[in-house]
């Protein structure tokens, strides 16, 4: 599926099979936070351009390559990560599945959660998502976090898993 058939308002296929896809929203708060990150090199490539290419036959050079790069990064880049992310509720455990350049596939069984959060930081709130955090039991990837979730979703969500909380309680 193309870039522009999803920005026009298709739905997005599962990244993969039997797994519910983030919020769309989600796009929009990678791209921002990746614009973010290329500030300091749009801005260093500028300086070094403007103070050591400048006599030389590459001066200017970076001042389009770096920019355009930029450009091209946050347009591209946020789509596929969102693509790639998606979640399944199973009965005993929560799959989180990840991954455009590095892939995770995470299996969090329901009898170790600890307590759950959700989050909201500001890019979140503006564009209508938030981050359900699920703290487990154990000391390596003892937190899993699963981004883009519509904030109602979040809550649903863990009201699920604090059933099997309370289940394992009793």
């Amino acid at each position: 599926m193309t870039a522009e058939a999803i920005e026009g308002g298709a739905e997005p296929p599962a990244p993969r099979s039997g797994l519910t896809p983030v919020d769309r929203g989600y796009v929009q708060v990678l791209r921002v936070q990746t614009l973010l990150s290329w500030v300091p090199p749009v801005i260093g490539a500028i300086v070094f351009d403007r103070l050591v290419l400048a006599d030389t036959s590459w001066g200017g050079l970076l001042l389009v390559l770096v920019p355009l790069l930029a450009a091209l990064t946050v347009v591209i880049a946020p789509i596929r990560v969102w693509l790639r992310l998606g979640y399944a509720l199973e009965p005993a455990m929560l799959r989180v599945v990840r991954g455009w350049l590095v892939h995770t596939d995470t299996l969090v069984p329901l009898v170790r959660v600890q307590h759950l959060d959700i989050a909201r930081g500001p890019l979140d709130k503006m564009f209508g998502t938030a981050t359900l955090a699920i703290h487990t039991a154990g000391t390596h990837n003892s937190i899993v976090s699963l981004p883009g979730l519509a904030p109602s979703r979040a809550a649903e969500l863990a009201a699920v898993i604090r059933t099997h909380v309370k289940a394992d309680i009793d």
